[in-house]
């Protein structure tokens, strides 16, 4: 059923990449988290590290709007369910505000995610290397396309008063609203590594306070109230939530499904994290959970054992690499893994996953479920996918199509065993991944809100393997 949804939101967008967009759009989310009101953080694009700031800052779970992994028209249903019950929304964007996905246009972009949610866009501009230019810069993208609302400009990394006189001079004679300022501080800034910041996980401690500081640093520079009040003209959005059930089941969003959650005949489905498997979008395992799976986590770096009752196994994404050592040292659990896998139990592995599973990563043993080895690269592997499964498995029937995201900067050698998970049908063509009993292992990276079929076949299969 399609309602109107009348939540407060913004979009924090930034000319480039590096302008500051996740020090704003975090800093926000926790000043207004502590003002007691309920933020719903989202992020444009497939990244999963800024969610777990998002998610420090505001309690609630980070949640991607991608338009070339889900559809432009998934992203208003997510957009509503996860603000569902919240004073305001607060979207970061990806890249450029009008960068989008190779070739195709607005695709993707944080742009079109503006215009799907009929939000306002706040411009994090970086000022440090710019007086009066600030002006032309921000002209130029608010006019680009009339159907974007730049409601106003961040200024960041301001160098002096006298900096921040000229700078608001020159927006002022633009007509474009300055509703925040905020100097250099690199006393807040996390630290990255070769595939963006160091996620929350690795660093819990360090992370609550560097979230603390960008929301007193937003405090102090932003105007909060305007801000407020420019999100507060964002019209009612029509659409209708997403929801698992409905995903699964349709519209009378009923589970038929044999073993419901809590029943002693569930399907345990147990999903990797701690420190090294940190990626996983949220609504995988509200899918699985909503398929009748009870989905439980565990850590490879500590826990010596997989949850008691596993019948299913979800490795996703993350830093094997940075943990090779720790991840060889635990043997019973790579055991454990493999004697799961050569059993024919269900095994879902993304990136991480596909190195966690392999013999070896930069010469250090791990699963060895898959006849490969794996190793650090010095080439990153990064873009969008249209891909195809080209053998039947656990996950995804023959002839299964989804679109998802490459990021990595490891090989695995061979890049493809003889039944190949994918076939990549853009931007080129090639086969790549593992299907093998019950495995299915690659390096893609997918949204399972795009095609939910997948996670109700492999919470099947989990509940078979019982």
């Amino acid at each position: 059923m399609v309602t109107s949804l009348h939540i407060p939101r913004l979009v924090i967008a930034a000319p480039s990449s590096g302008s500051g967009k996740t020090t704003v759009a975090t800093g926000l989310m926790a000043a207004f988290s502590e003002r007691g009101l309920a933020v719903s953080p989202h992020k444009a694009g497939p990244d999963y590290i800024d969610p777990g700031y998002h998610a420090l800052a505001t309690g609630r779970p980070g949640r991607n709007l991608d338009a070339f992994m889900c559809g432009p028209e998934l992203v208003a249903p997510l957009f509503a369910h996860g603000a569902e019950g919240c004073d305001l929304a607060i979207v970061e964007g990806v890249m450029g505000l009008y960068d989008g996905a190779a070739g195709r246009g607005e695709l993707a972009s944080t742009a079109q995610v503006a215009k799907v949610l009929r939000a306002p866009v706040v411009l994090v501009v970086d000022a440090s290397s710019q007086s009066r230019s600030v002006a032309a810069l921000v002209h130029g993208f608010a006019s680009f396309d009339p159907q974007v609302r730049l409601g106003g400009v961040i200024l960041n990394k301001v160098g002096s008063d006298r900096h921040e006189a000229m700078l608001r001079e020159a927006l002022e004679e633009a007509g474009m609203p300055v509703l925040g300022v905020l100097r250099r501080a690199p006393q807040v800034a996390a630290p990255s590594r070769h595939l963006g910041l160091v996620p929350v996980a690795e660093r819990r401690t360090d992370a609550l306070s560097s979230v603390a500081a960008l929301a007193d640093q937003v405090r102090a520079g932003c105007d909060l109230e305007a801000l407020m009040a420019l999100a507060r003209t964002a019209p009612p959005l029509a659409c209708e939530a997403w929801s698992p059930q409905r995903a699964l089941f349709g519209a009378a969003g009923q589970n038929p499904a044999p073993h419901p959650l809590g029943s002693a005949t569930a399907p345990v489905i147990a999903v990797a994290g701690g420190p090294a498997f940190t990626f996983s979008y949220a609504e995988h395992a509200e899918l699985l959970t909503a398929a009748g799976a009870k989905v439980v986590t565990f850590d490879p770096l500590r826990d010596e054992a997989l949850p008691d009752g596993t019948t299913g196994l979800v490795i996703g994404g993350g830093f094997p690499e940075v943990y090779a050592p720790e991840l060889a040292a635990n043997a019973p659990l790579r055991e454990a893994v493999a004697g799961f896998a050569s059993a024919g139990g269900p095994v879902a592995a993304e990136c991480a996953g596909l190195l966690y599973l392999a013999r070896s990563l930069d010469g250090k043993p791990m699963c060895g479920v898959l006849d490969a080895d794996a190793r650090m690269s010095e080439r990153l592997t990064l873009g969008y996918r249209e891909a195809v499964a080209v053998s039947d498995s656990a996950l995804a029937a023959t002839g299964t199509r989804l679109r998802g995201h490459e990021f990595h900067r490891t090989v695995i050698e061979p890049g493809a065993g003889a039944a190949p998970a994918w076939g990549f049908t853009r931007p080129e063509r090639r086969v790549e991944g593992f299907v093998q009993q019950g495995v299915h292992a690659s390096y893609l990276h997918t949204h399972w809100a795009a095609e939910p079929s997948v996670a109700l076949r492999f919470a099947e299969a989990a509940a078979r393997a019982r």
